[in-house]
């Protein structure tokens, strides 16, 4: 990492960056003749006006004047035409590049697994796939293309005043060079500066978004004031990093000011002189084509710094980006079975698994679930409960051990048929800024109105959600906040089930609901569970005293498996103990 902060211009980086430039060459090639086009027609006007003094103005011979006038005025027209297409394809060709690597960000995104999303910041996240894209936009727009055409106006002005005058050209070229190792040095802590301002960019987001999403924690425990200085810390770092680019600003441009400003006077005293002078060094033409010269060398080397500021910043930008990019944290997708149906036999051979290497979760665990049956997991927080379900949609991979469905090890299976088969209520329910039936479907075409309304009908919620405004196109805004917690279990629930799934899991889903939600989940559970393979977590026993098997979990190992009632046969058994805890805590309330 610090020998890439040593690079003034990561050239690798920016190679890459081209790739994405080959589905619009037409585009780049346009672009690149309106750069050219603006460089040559810009420096030649100045010519014309010299060769219309000497040869017209000075000699009295005004025949030929108006062809000058005439020249000038389509060199400026054809660049005011190079300059208007410039900006519109230039513009257009960032975005195009933009919305391709966002498009291929947000699907990298959505393959990777969980562990990266648990250790991975929101914020940062949406930082890379927003504001990081409209600096990389930036470099096509306002960096790349302008300091092509700002280097090509030099070379272009620099011949021309060689070609017109080698002598005033040397006292305007020997200013160049401290111009030259200013703007690198300025480009040096410029590029700091600009990684500095990135990093607390992806900080002030990261906050922001995380206390907007806990505010009512926040508020609960009164810790407004404390998060209000936190946030005006972050805010005071944001702030010295943008003014320690701007403090670089304020010392590069006024030196780079007043050098042209001296050039110039020495240009116009030495010129001036030999035009007073009658010397044949010097002609009138030459002195004000010179005027006009200096200020089209000069300015594009300012503005070269300035947009070359720009450039680092869409640079750093896509290093960003690209480092998500890279990053390979996806679950392995090499299956070629279609999971087209299951009958819904699940073993876990001896899995063992750790979200933290050397800390395992799951310590060899085994068990079967038979085709149809109801299997509920029980035991304390942490226990290793949820983590069976996620292994078994494989949002992690397991360290250890095979799980099969229907003796087929599910890493053979394509994880997109593997998850479509499989249903799962969370306890923590989801739900996106739109409409119930837009959550319940998730817009999958398959799923129409009429498929929905039969199965809330079918599992008892269609009353509920008429009564709502408009219904099922009621809009729960974010995370469901126009409805109870009981409300958003239910309509979660009826998204598992109408998708028809081989295998339901309920995860802790009427932990925290009242009692008449509950009742209508309970309902529902015993319909759609029907000869379908359903694993239950709970942590209330008294919701899955009907299941064929209770699998009992502690620490990561099984320790007991029965039915309810052989369970509580055991003395001195885990589930029992378990059971006579909470039934003692019922009957105290």
């Amino acid at each position: 990492m610090a020998a890439n902060k040593k690079k003034i211009f990561d050239l690798s980086l920016f190679q890459r960056l081209l790739q994405y430039i080959k589905p619009y060459r037409s585009v780049f090639i346009v672009s690149l003749i309106c750069v050219v086009g603006l460089a040559v027609f810009g420096a030649t006007r100045p010519y014309v006006l010299k060769e219309a003094i000497d040869i017209q103005v000075a000699q009295k011979q005004y025949d030929g004047f108006v062809l000058y006038i005439g020249i000038m005025l389509g060199l400026l027209i054809l660049e005011v035409i190079c300059q208007l297409l410039f900006i519109y394809y230039a513009s257009w060709l960032g975005q195009s590049v933009v919305k391709d690597v966002r498009v291929k960000l947000f699907k990298h995104i959505l393959k990777f697994k969980m562990t990266y999303f648990d250790k991975s910041s929101v914020g940062v996240l949406i930082t890379r796939a927003v504001t990081d894209m409209e600096r990389i936009a930036d470099i096509f727009g306002q960096g790349l293309f302008m300091i092509f055409s700002d280097i090509l106006k030099m070379l272009v002005v620099a011949g021309f005043m060689l070609v017109m005058n080698w002598k005033l050209s040397l006292i305007i070229f020997t200013t160049l060079p401290i111009i030259v190792f200013a703007t690198k040095i300025f480009q040096k802590y410029m590029k700091r500066a600009f990684e500095d301002v990135r990093t607390e960019v992806s900080n002030l987001n990261s906050f922001v978004q995380e206390r907007v999403t806990g505010m009512k924690i926040l508020q609960l425990f009164t810790r407004e004031a404390t998060e209000y200085k936190k946030f005006k810390q972050i805010n005071e770092r944001h702030k010295k990093g943008w003014l320690k680019t701007v403090w670089y600003n304020s010392i590069f441009f006024p030196i780079a000011e007043f050098l042209s400003s001296l050039t110039m006077a020495t240009v116009i005293l030495v010129g001036g002189y030999n035009v007073v002078g009658e010397s044949s060094i010097t002609t009138l033409g030459d002195l004000i084509a010179f005027t006009m010269f200096i200020p089209m060398l000069f300015r594009p080397l300012n503005q070269i710094a300035n947009k070359f500021n720009t450039l680092q910043m869409g640079m750093v930008a896509a290093d960003r980006v690209f480092k998500v990019l890279d990053t390979t944290s996806n679950i392995d997708d090499a299956g070629k079975i279609e999971a087209n149906n299951f009958e819904g036999h699940i073993d876990f051979k001896n899995v063992r698994f750790s979200y933290i290497k050397d800390e395992e979760v799951l310590k060899g665990i085994t068990f079967n679930v038979k085709a149809g049956e109801t299997v509920a997991i029980v035991g304390a927080t942490g226990a290793g409960k949820s983590t069976i379900i996620n292994l078994l949609n494989r949002f992690y991979e397991i360290d250890s051990g095979t799980i099969e469905i229907d003796g087929t090890n599910i890493k053979k299976m394509t994880l997109s048929s593997l998850r479509e088969k499989i249903a799962v209520v969370l306890q923590d329910v989801f739900l996106f800024a739109d409409t119930i039936m837009n959550n319940i479907t998730l817009n999958t075409e398959n799923i129409s109105e009429k498929d929905v309304i039969n199965a809330a009908k079918a599992i008892g919620i269609h009353e509920f959600i008429s009564s709502l405004p408009k219904g099922y196109n009621y809009n729960v805004k974010e995370r469901g906040a126009m409805l109870s917690s009981g409300q958003r279990q239910l309509i979660s629930f009826l998204r598992a089930y109408v998708t028809n799934p081989s295998i339901l899991i309920l995860d802790e889903a009427t932990s925290s609901v009242d009692s008449y939600s509950e009742q209508l989940i309970q309902d529902a559970t015993d319909k759609i569970t029907e000869g379908r393979t359903s694993i239950v977590i709970a942590h209330r026993l008294a919701t899955i005293q009907q299941a064929d098997k209770i699998i009992v979990m502690d620490a990561g190992k099984i320790v007991e498996i029965g039915t309810h009632q052989s369970l509580l046969q055991q003395e001195k058994g885990y589930y029992k103990n378990l059971y006579e805890v909470q039934f003692l805590k019922a009957e105290a309330v």
